[in-house]
């Protein structure tokens, strides 16, 4: 079976499941809100599997990926608004279009000129997608355009931060020295210390976000992936304290049968343990 084939079967099966009367009443009473966040939620998986290195599993979750895919893109279909080839020609469309170094005539770009014609082309797209929205006759916001539109607000807080962090620099709105974000996070830090002393839980609340702000900008200088970063914290964190649970059931203790003094030791413990282990690396 070809590629072609197995496009045309899953999108057969998806007919069938929101076909009235016969199909699933579950994916009947589905929509594109109700949908959204199991779309959200099926992109995580695919990256928890690529973390993990499970191909096995990457298999499975970017299957259960492009049934979001194939779902929305019904459910367009039946409302008449598009169907899942409109889909497909649209990226192809846009992969030609923002690669002219490879698909035309412009040759032997540096990565800097790619990245710089690239967003000359992403300028030209808007201007165009604006002109077709308004000949749809699809009402266009009356707020004046930002430079920070287009940063999705359901992405992650930590990837949004970032990704409004990046389009503010373009126009130069931004530390020019890592070192400064550092002397920034300082300054948070302490603001988030009078805030604390003050008591009040919304202040304190404000005071972090801006603390996590900063610290967002600072993994931007040095281009890391501040959600990447906190994710192989969060596993870290995961590993060390099965060592606790692990070593205190030697014992024939759990942690709640433990004391701080007894946890942080043995936490200490893993952490030797994982310093040595990289060392090896």
């Amino acid at each position: 079976m070809n590629v072609t084939n197995h496009i045309n079967r899953l999108l057969e099966i998806m007919k069938s499941l929101r076909t009235p009367d016969t199909g699933c009443p579950w994916d009947l009473e589905q929509n594109f809100k109700t949908i959204a966040p199991y779309t959200i939620e099926e992109a995580f998986e695919v990256v928890d599997a690529i973390e993990r290195g499970d191909m096995v599993d990457l298999k499975e979750e970017l299957g259960d990926l492009l049934l979001q895919v194939v779902f929305h893109s019904r459910l367009a279909e039946e409302a008449s608004y598009f169907s899942f080839p409109d889909v497909v020609d649209a990226i192809c469309t846009k992969l030609i279009r923002r690669h002219p170094h490879v698909f035309g005539d412009t040759k032997d770009l540096t990565p800097d000129e790619v990245k710089s014609l690239w967003n000359i082309i992403k300028t030209e797209e808007k201007a165009e997608k604006l002109q077709a929205r308004l000949s749809a006759g699809i009402a266009e916001s009356t707020k004046r355009p930002s430079l920070l539109d287009g940063v999705p607000d359901v992405l992650p807080s930590l990837t949004r931060a970032s990704k409004l962090q990046a389009k503010a620099s373009q126009v130069g709105f931004d530390w020019n020295d890592a070192s400064l974000v550092l002397e920034k996070i300082k300054e948070e830090i302490t603001e988030v210390e009078d805030a604390m002393r003050d008591g009040g839980r919304d202040h304190i609340a404000e005071e972090i976000g801006d603390l996590l702000f900063a610290v967002v900008n600072l993994a931007r200088h040095h281009a890391i992936d501040p959600e990447q970063s906190l994710r192989s914290t969060n596993s870290k964190f995961m590993r060390r304290f099965k060592y606790i649970e692990d070593e205190l059931e030697k014992l024939g203790k759990s942690p709640n049968m433990s004391n701080l003094t007894e946890m942080d030791r043995l936490w200490n413990e893993a952490r030797s343990a994982d310093k040595q282990r990289n060392s090896l690396v």
